[in-house]
């Protein structure tokens, strides 16, 4: 009975702490725009089987796609037995399903179990990975500090995970010999029928209690670690993919969205506006992005879904020549400042209140201001490198798209704030004066002039 409170008290605080954390991110990605992307559900749900499901796209690169198989399907299975350890746990049984599914039930278990060693084989792989081969898309600079002991954080507990299911098991099979009142014996378990005689034969019957109780412990207690890690890692991914793959924009890779209040306008330059003109003297609206609030929240859920993999980066040609782009970053720099912002607005402290309302209105999303945004996040050198050239989109595996905000956050600073690169400027004034991306004496529509006056 001690063991059933426990567990319950347990199980009722870590899922509490877990939902707040949860909700907090929730709240921090409802920070951006409202879009719309609930179109061609047909596609959207396949995307879903295809892509974060079936796992397609991780392998365009074979042997880290095998070996993130291995612990992802283990991943998968394991939750089943997880299911039943909640049941023993809540109501004081041990193996409760054994029983009732007979010979299903020690070939469930064996495929856990096997399952379970390639993942273990799959976790020293990807620790080898990242901290003997230093592969080279884990050492970027933004990989430095946390995120890289991020990375080594959640693999370490993946040992624990499965270290305590062997333990678990394997102390089980012995009992099931000696204590078979309490100890069902369901079947032959494929890894543990050999293994538990040879690790944990030699214990007497006490020890074996306390390991099989300690397996069953550390598996469960990691798992709750875990659940209430996730909100602050980059393994977020292993719940918003399934989300963020549905959401994914459907349009054609290189499609940029258009601004209606800048093409109208074009329209009306060019006297191809068939209602009113246009209000010279209205206050221009702010075209583009310059902080997560006037991004998507598809934008921002991106941020959060990002497994920091840096498929995207190690793609990226301006990444490649040296240029101080990486697509990984600006994705880990937007999930920071929305953090941030989150964080602030959790404190609920006055200082954060736009100066104009500070003293009249409590704060919250639309008062906020910090005097920060995105650029001091992200450089603009940064996004004065991207070549749109679609790589780091294609590359994703669970279909981000690092360009679109590069494209928001370039169109802030050239339509809003009237910057840009110098280089760029002789090429927006051609643009205005002449049509033309090049600097020429003649308008762009003398070709089609001359042509008529030389039928005439």
């Amino acid at each position: 009975m001690l063991q059933q409170i426990a567990f319950a008290l347990l199980t009722v605080t870590c899922s509490y702490w877990a939902y707040k954390q949860f909700s907090k991110i929730r709240r921090n990605i409802l920070l951006g725009k409202d879009e719309d992307l609930t179109d061609q559900e047909g596609k959207r749900w396949k995307n879903v089987l295809l892509i974060a499901f079936g796992q397609k796209k991780m392998f365009k690169r074979i042997i880290p796609a095998v070996f993130h198989l291995f612990i992802y399907v283990a991943f998968l299975f394991t939750q089943i037995e997880l299911i039943e350890i909640f049941v023993d746990g809540f109501f004081g049984q041990h193996r409760f399903f054994a029983p009732y599914l007979g010979i299903l039930y020690p070939i469930i278990i064996s495929t856990i179990e096997i399952l379970s060693v390639l993942a273990f084989v799959a976790t020293f792989v990807f620790l080898a990975r990242r901290n003997l081969l230093k592969v080279p898309r884990l050492v970027k600079p933004e990989m430095n500090g946390w995120p890289s002991i991020d990375g080594n954080l959640i693999l370490f507990g993946e040992l624990a995970l499965l270290f305590g299911i062997f333990c678990m098991n394997g102390a089980d099979v012995v009992l099931q010999g000696i204590d078979p009142e309490h100890y069902y014996d369901p079947g032959v378990f494929v890894i543990s029928e050999w293994m538990g005689p040879l690790a944990f034969g030699w214990m007497s019957e006490g020890m074996l209690h306390f390991v099989e109780r300690f397996g069953w412990w550390l598996h469960i207690i990691t798992v709750f670690a875990f659940l209430n890690y996730l909100p602050s890692s980059k393994h977020l991914h292993i719940m918003l993919a399934f989300p963020n793959t549905y959401y994914a924009r459907l349009n054609p890779p290189g499609e940029m969205q258009n601004m209606p209040e800048i093409m109208d306008e074009v329209k009306s330059m060019m006297g191809l506006t068939d209602g009113p003109e246009p209000d010279m003297n209205a206050e221009l609206p702010e075209f583009g992005a310059n902080d997560v609030f006037s991004l998507s929240w598809k934008n921002i859920m991106d941020a959060y879904t990002c497994t920091e993999c840096g498929r995207c980066t190690s793609v990226c040609p301006a990444n490649l020549t040296g240029k101080k782009l990486s697509p990984r970053k600006i994705l880990m720099d937007i999930r920071d400042r929305a953090t941030e912002i989150g964080d602030n607005l959790d404190s609920g402290h006055p200082k954060w209140v736009k100066e104009s309302l500070r003293g009249k209105e409590a704060l919250k999303p639309s008062n906020y201001d910090d005097g920060k945004s995105l650029f001091d996040y992200i450089s603009r050198e940064e996004i004065h490198a991207c070549t749109t050239c679609n790589a780091c989109v294609e590359a994703c595996p669970v279909l981000i798209n690092p360009l679109d905000p590069i494209l928001r956050m370039r169109r802030y600073e050239i339509l809003t704030e009237s910057a840009g690169p110098q280089e760029w400027l002789p090429m927006f004034n051609a643009i205005e004066n002449s049509g033309s991306a090049w600097q020429i004496p003649d308008p762009r529509d003398k070709w089609a002039t001359d042509a008529t006056n030389n039928d005439a």
